[in-house]
């Protein structure tokens, strides 16, 4: 008889938690729920010719023969603002020298990651001329 009533009050305690996990689950959901980030789009208002470079704050827009792109300006490393230099076609860190190409893929130095890719496209004659950057969050 005691087995019994043990086996029943840990099935009754079991049978508790997992009601009580059931009925919480919807709250630590919500509870960590983020709202995504909606993208910013940047309006480029200059035409670029086949090989320039337009560097903004946050990015840097290159044209090549086909098609356009645009990568992270922020460092990797400790988030510096990369500068391009156009002799050795790369992004380079000016606090520790790391080096992107234009791609964004590391070449070189402390960073360890990519920079990110942002995408580019240019308007319609419609909606004037230059680009639009989608920058992700």
């Amino acid at each position: 008889m005691q087995e019994r009533r043990s086996f029943l009050r840990k099935t009754w305690l079991w049978v508790k938690l997992a009601a009580t996990g059931t009925l919480c689950y919807p709250l630590f959901s919500f509870l960590h729920f983020r709202v995504p980030k909606k993208p910013r789009l940047v309006k480029v208002d200059q035409q670029l010719l086949e090989g320039e470079v337009y560097l903004d704050s946050d990015f840097v827009l290159f044209q090549g023969k086909s098609h356009s792109w645009a990568v992270s300006r922020t460092c990797t490393h400790l988030g510096c603002r990369l500068n391009y230099n156009e002799e050795e076609n790369l992004l380079i860190c000016p606090c520790h020298k790391s080096k992107f190409t234009t791609g964004g893929k590391r070449v070189a130095g402390p960073a360890e990651r990519d920079l990110a890719e942002f995408k580019a496209e240019k308007m319609s004659d419609n909606q004037g001329k230059g680009y639009v950057v989608t920058l992700s969050g």
